[in-house]
């Protein structure tokens, strides 16, 4: 089967074992995880080597690929643990590794040599040439540079043989394919080595040097002055040019971002890819994928370098923390008609009208009609950090999250 006559891949970030499930849960075809050393997200949470087994065990279950990250430019001190590294994820066997450094992937080749290698972002890949010369030592996919037009990815797909991933949806870097030095600079933490402190989303001002104390804004709003920022990028209006570019796989940024965001980001994706496949001449964009790409934390949205408008990659002025919607709560079990068990992540009070993301449609609104603590007695409220029943007009599913309207009064 070509290319263009399979269905592309959704795949989705897994920083731990709760975000896998709720990314499994919401639709991702695959997704991508590391262990606690050697990815770009070394802060993420991540698996030990046990939890990565027991992850590829439980995806596979769900007929869900994982690839684990590998993708840090590694030093001298680093080559025989992740020597160490490489055997164990032999015993593991996930569907790929993801890499970037040269070194890396030729004692992968010889480690792992069942097990497909995937070429991360990192490695700045944005022409058919270099897609050639990497398939020449054995990478079975390639996640192409950030820069690139969809113009040229498509021209990449048509010229090779590989299959070709790109990011649709998640945060950007300032810097060249997130190859970035800043972090390293002003914190003595490298990017590059999964430690990035994230400078560049920091408030900056100019000072003249005679001048001590007097701080120039160089363009600020209520929420602080930015130079580096940039915004998030979102294609979900452009799915059918995604699709039609021939991409195997799109892949959504986030191992660093909470449930809330992995949950809307993966089933918005997920719906849309579905849609299109069900109608091409049909399909329309949904204006409750927009609202629900729109109640999760973001840095205002735009579609990058994807059509060459310079408008879209310049600095943002805005962070949206959220829509007004809190999340209040997973559902981790049904215990009867309409009740469920949930682990309340913020405080949460009977009779609060609520939103239940579920896996298909728009949220579902419902009330909270009651509240049950673990001794059995009837609660006005629950606290974050408890395990509580609820009762609800409709029934759910375990791993669907719930939400209430922002209402500061309530949270003290």
């Amino acid at each position: 089967m070509s290319k263009r006559n399979r269905k592309i891949e959704l795949l989705a970030p897994a920083g731990n074992f709760e975000k896998l499930e709720i990314a499994i849960h919401y639709g991702a075809d695959a997704v991508y995880l590391a262990g606690k050393e050697f990815s770009l997200r070394n802060f993420s949470g991540n698996f030990t080597l046990d939890e990565l087994h027991k992850a590829v065990k439980f995806a596979r279950n769900c007929s869900v690929k994982t690839y684990v990250a590998c993708n840090i430019y590694s030093r001298n001190p680093e080559q025989k643990a992740i020597k160490d590294y490489l055997k164990a994820l032999s015993e593991i066997s996930p569907d790929a590794v993801i890499i970037a450094d040269p070194g890396i992937l030729m004692e992968a080749s010889k480690i792992i040599p069942q097990i497909p290698l995937h070429l991360s972002t990192q490695a700045n890949t944005t022409n058919y040439k270099t897609v050639m010369f990497w398939e020449k030592f054995g990478i079975k996919r390639i996640n192409v540079a950030r820069e690139l037009s969809l113009k040229e990815i498509k021209e990449i797909v048509s010229r090779s043989s590989i299959e070709i991933e790109a990011f649709v949806h998640g945060s950007m870097c300032i810097s060249y394919s997130g190859r970035c030095l800043l972090s390293a600079f002003m914190t003595n933490r490298s990017s590059n080595l999964g430690e990035c402190s994230h400078p560049c989303r920091w408030n900056y001002a100019v000072m003249e040097e005679k001048r001590p104390g007097q701080y120039y804004p160089i363009a600020e709003n209520k929420n602080g002055t930015y130079i580096f920022n940039s915004r998030d990028l979102c294609m979900i209006e452009h799915i059918p040019e995604i699709i039609e570019s021939g991409l195997s796989s799109i892949k959504i940024e986030g191992r660093m971002k909470g449930i809330n965001y992995v949950a809307s980001a993966v089933k918005v994706y997920r719906e849309a890819i579905d849609s299109y496949y069900e109608n091409p001449d049909g399909f329309k964009i949904q204006k409750y994928w927009i609202d629900e790409l729109n109640n999760i934390s973001h840095r205002g949205y735009c579609t990058g370098f994807y059509f060459g408008d310079p408008e879209q990659i310049s600095p943002n002025f805005e962070y949206n923390l959220n829509s007004g919607l809190l999340f209040v709560g997973k559902i981790i079990e049904t215990s009867g008609p309409q009740n469920v068990n949930i682990d309340v992540r913020n405080k949460v009070f009977k009779g609060d009208a609520v939103e239940v993301l579920t896996i298909k449609g728009p949220s579902r609104k419902d009330e909270i009609i009651q509240i049950i603590d673990q001794n059995g007695e009837s609660v006005s409220f629950a606290q974050p950090g408890s395990r509580v029943t609820i009762f609800l007009n409709s029934d759910y599913l375990p791993n669907d999250l719930i939400r209430r309207a922002c209402d500061d009064s309530k949270n003290e």
